[in-house]
C-alpha cells in the first residue's frame, strides 16, 4: 500500500495565483497521486481564504501574519498523510509537476527530496542570501546543496517528528536542511520545472531578499548553538 500523502501550501496575499496551483493540483493526473490538501491562510488582507476553501480540505487561517515558518510547521501538525509536501502559493500551473517531487520520497527510499528550479527568467539579486545560506548548511551539517532556499520539498513525517519541528520566517528551509542531515536522513535534490513568482532588482525586490538575509542569519546562529542532537 502506497503511503498517505498530505499537501500543505502556506500563502499571505495569494488570491489571483492560488487558484491557479489549486486548480492544477486537480487535474485527473495529479489528483491520484495526493490524499489531503491543506492551506494555511497566513493573516491575509485579501480573499485568500475564501478561493482557498473552494478547493482545499481545510484552510487553517491565522488572525494575523505570521510567517512562512509558522504557517508550515501549524500545518505539517495538521496534517494526516505519512508523506508531507512543502509546496509555494505561487505555482501557478507548474504545480502539477508535484510528481516528480514525490516519487524520490515515496518510490526510492529518500527521507526527504528538495525541488531544484530552473533559472530565474530575469536578474534577481546577486546570490548573497543564497550564497549565505549554502554555505552555512554545509558548515553546520556536512550537507553539500545547490537548491538551499528551494520550498518545495516533500519529506516522510518522521522527519518532522524526529527533529521536533520547523524553525520561524524564511530560515525555514535553512533550518529544516540542516537538521534532517545531522540527524542522518537521506536527502536528494531534482529538477522540477516549477515556476513561481520572481524579484527582480528594485526596491521591493532588494527589500525582500534583505528580510531573507537576516532571517538566514538568524537560523544559521540558532542551529550553531542549539543543534539537534
Amino acid at each position: 500500500m502506497k503511503p498517505s500523502v498530505t499537501i500543505i501550501i502556506p500563502a499571505w496575499n495569494e488570491e489571483a495565483l492560488l487558484p491557479v496551483t489549486l486548480s492544477a493540483l486537480y487535474k485527473p493526473h495529479v489528483r491520484r497521486l495526493w490524499d489531503e490538501l491543506l492551506v494555511i491562510d497566513d493573516g491575509s488582507g485579501d480573499r485568500t481564504y475564501f478561493q482557498a476553501q473552494r478547493f482545499a480540505d481545510r484552510v487553517i487561517r491565522h488572525g494575523r501574519n505570521l510567517g512562512k515558518g509558522a504557517s508550515l510547521d501549524n500545518g505539517w501538525r495538521e496534517a494526516k498523510g505519512e508523506i508531507l509536501v512543502f509546496l509555494d502559493a505561487d505555482l501557478g500551473e507548474t504545480a502539477e509537476r508535484v510528481g516528480e517531487l514525490i516519487r524520490p520520497v515515496r518510490d526510492d527510499g529518500y527521507d526527504m527530496s528538495i525541488a531544484r528550479l530552473p533559472s530565474p527568467r530575469r536578474k534577481g539579486g546577486f546570490g548573497l542570501v543564497r550564497g549565505l545560506a549554502a554555505r552555512g548548511i554545509y558548515l553546520l551539517s556536512g550537507y553539500r546543496t545547490h537548491a538551499p532556499l528551494s520550498g518545495q520539498r516533500a519529506l516522510r513525517r518522521e522527519v518532522l517528528e524526529k527533529i521536533g519541528g520547523l524553525s520561524r520566517g524564511f530560515g525555514v528551509e535553512v533550518g529544516l536542511t540542516i537538521d534532517a542531515a545531522r540527524s542522518g536522513f537521506a536527502i536528494c535534490e531534482i529538477a522540477v520545472g516549477f515556476r513561481h513568482r520572481e524579484t527582480g532588482r528594485d526596491w521591493s525586490g532588494f527589500l525582500h531578499r534583505g528580510k531573507q538575509f537576516v532571517s538566514v542569519g538568524r537560523t544559521l546562529v540558532h542551529k550553531w548553538r542549539h543543534p539537534v542532537c
